[in-house]
């Protein structure tokens, strides 16, 4: 599943800028993390304490959790720790993003592509002793079919089941309706059937009141207390083999600041930022001993969302967006008057790239690049000219007046800990007020309520995007709508467009990998067109952590990729402890990273052309 930035889960090569960087930095490598320091893990603190000896791996995080129960969860820490607990039917290689064996073993289909049939391994055991089977699985998916609240997260990738049944525990069989392209790419977490089958209402059942909470991933959730931590202990039973570290807390940090803080005391062991540490703050921390900067292509995209006219699927308008912005040519006046370089240059210092598209140039095959006639470049003269066409002029105090004779003043939501949201917000006033337009920044803690609510005009958004794009795609599809206004519905921010549902539709039954990527480069093409969507920049993954008390970790992918908000549990499961003895380093993919430290090179803006996914909510999907 993708995972929201919000809100908190491509490619095609072509002629911009960041390809130049790309390419010069791709043939520098990577280097294996070891530190020639051997201290102890991170203090414990607040929840993090481990027995007696245990070695704790401390993450300093700056978002909270929205929702322990797989069901509903949409964050990126929230679907970032499911993946530590749950296994999936399939995972994602460390190295290159290519699908591996998850729960499941192997898989085949018919050869019409409509009956596909599983595997289930017979080395996986629940934590609380339960063979995990193709029952689970089954439940699972018909629970997501059925119940519309089991389907709140991630009920995209079974829309189009027919039937699900287990033959026999190791046998898991799926009918579909049409041929559908991802199912080795099916990204929701597999429960116990024996547990959760007591659950009354998966619409408001969060999985946060009884632990140790049963699972089968590499580590098992034991403790947690809202907007302070999360806790972890390894799962010694694990399948793939046990973690390193005996505990993983994950620690909540409102100031980013004080995250990075408290990386420099050793009161955490890695920090990752919101999602990622600012400029700033990584330059703060080269040259500090003991402590390594990755900084390396991200799998995220920075976006300004519009508000399209909130509504539900069975019809109702709700919310109070600007009516203005249901005109694409102001849509797209906006667009052009945003200066996406100014914002790479400016607010991220170079640690990102220009953005366009919903899919980052790490994921190659799937990255769009406008045309030359299509590209809504930056242009305040043309966005000015745009408005006055759309009947939007300015008065004489240069005030540019809705059709009711008020001036327009834009309300953007924004995350009130994420300073780059502050950055660019202070940005749109300057070039929106040149254009005549006001911006009030409404910056919030808890933005997820005003944005379901539809009561805002723009607001910053942000995926991780996974190898395979299909949930980023159908965020935006009218499928995703909420049933009523008072449910909550999958969509990102209420696209509901006819034209790209069929693209959508299209993508989805299609097996062949170059026509499928090019109808995915159709529908982010309409995406860009109709101007709902402004993806400014795909951000780098700029985090830190102690070499005194990790001594080596995975990156995804491995030759220059990010560590917090894998698509896979390869970094918490592979990452050695500083004063283990163990030279082993990961037991699969090797460990590597990008440093920035006392006496290595600077790799600003590196980047790699690999593979994409999911959703962040109002506060950071996945």
């Amino acid at each position: 599943m993708s995972t929201h930035d919000q809100h908190g889960s491509g490619r095609r090569c072509a002629h911009r800028p960041w390809r130049t960087r790309l390419l010069a930095a791709a043939g520098a490598g990577a280097l294996l993390l070891a530190s020639g320091a051997i201290a102890p893990s991170a203090a414990a603190k607040d929840g993090g304490g481990g027995d007696g000896g245990d070695k704790v791996l401390n993450v300093a995080v700056a978002q909270s959790v929205d929702s322990l129960s797989p069901f509903l969860a949409v964050r990126l820490l929230s679907t970032s720790i499911h993946r530590l607990t749950y296994e999936y039917l399939t995972n994602y290689d460390a190295k290159d993003n290519h699908v591996i064996p998850g729960l499941a073993t192997e898989w085949k289909s018919s050869p019409d592509k409509l009956t596909w049939t599983y595997t289930i391994r017979s080395d996986s055991k629940w934590s609380d002793g339960e063979q995990a089977t193709a029952e689970d699985a089954a439940w699972t998916f018909n629970t997501m079919m059925t119940d519309p609240g089991a389907a709140t997260a991630n009920g995209s990738f079974v829309g189009n089941f027919a039937k699900v049944t287990a033959p026999s525990p190791t046998q898991l069989v799926i009918r579909l309706k049409k041929p559908q392209a991802t199912m080795t790419a099916l990204d929701v977490p597999i429960v116990p059937k024996h547990v959760w089958e007591k659950v009354d209402d998966f619409s408001k059942f969060n999985n946060d009141k009884d632990f140790p909470v049963v699972g089968n991933g590499p580590f098992v959730l034991t403790d947690y207390k809202p907007d302070s931590y999360v806790r972890l202990k390894a799962n010694k039973d694990f399948w793939r083999g046990a973690p390193k570290f005996d505990e993983l807390v994950f620690r909540y940090y409102k100031d980013q600041d004080a995250a990075v803080a408290a990386l420099r005391k050793g009161e955490v062991s890695f920090v990752a930022g919101s999602p990622s540490l600012t400029p700033a703050q990584a330059d703060s921390l080269k040259g500090q001993e003991n402590i390594r900067v990755n900084d390396a292509p991200g799998r995220r995209f920075y976006a300004l969302a519009t508000n399209p006219g909130a509504r539900a699927k069975d019809g109702t308008k709700f919310g109070d967006g600007d009516p203005s912005l249901l005109d694409q040519r102001v849509r797209n006046a906006l667009f052009m008057a945003v200066d996406r370089k100014a914002i790479v240059d400016k607010v991220f210092q170079g640690h990102a790239v220009e953005g366009a598209g919903y899919i980052p140039p790490r994921f190659s095959s799937y990255f769009f690049e406008p045309s030359s006639g299509q590209e809504l470049a930056y242009d305040p003269e043309r966005a000015a000219k745009l408005l006055d066409e759309a009947g939007y002029r300015k008065n004489a105090d240069g005030k540019r007046l809705g059709k009711d004779g008020k001036p327009l003043d834009y309300r953007v939501l924004c995350h009130a800990t994420d300073p780059n949201d502050k950055a660019v917000g202070k940005y749109l006033q300057e070039w929106w007020g040149e254009l005549g337009i006001s911006v009030t920044l409404d910056c919030l803690d808890n933005v997820t309520d005003p944005w379901l609510a539809g009561k805002y005009d723009l607001a910053f958004d942000g995926w991780s995007v996974n190898p395979d794009p299909d949930f980023v795609l159908s965020i935006h599809t009218c499928a995703a709508l909420p049933a009523t206004p008072k449910d909550t519905g999958a969509t990102d921010n209420f696209i509901c467009d006819k034209q790209y549902d069929e693209l959508y539709a299209r993508q989805l039954g299609e097996y062949d990998a170059g026509k499928r990527a090019e109808v995915v480069n159709q529908m982010q093409s309409r995406l860009y067109d109709t101007g709902y969507m402004n993806v400014m920049a795909y951000p780098n993954a700029v985090e830190a952590y102690r070499t005194d008390q990790i001594k080596s970790i995975t990156t995804m992918p491995s030759d220059a990729g990010n560590i917090y908000g894998q698509d896979g549990y390869w970094s918490w499961w592979s990452a050695v402890p500083a004063d283990s003895g163990d030279s082993s380093g990961s037991s699969s993919s090797t460990g590597t990273v990008i440093g920035i430290a006392a006496g290595v090179v600077v790799l600003a803006g590196l980047g790699v052309l690999l593979a994409v996914r999911r959703r962040a909510s109002a506060d950071d999907r996945e």
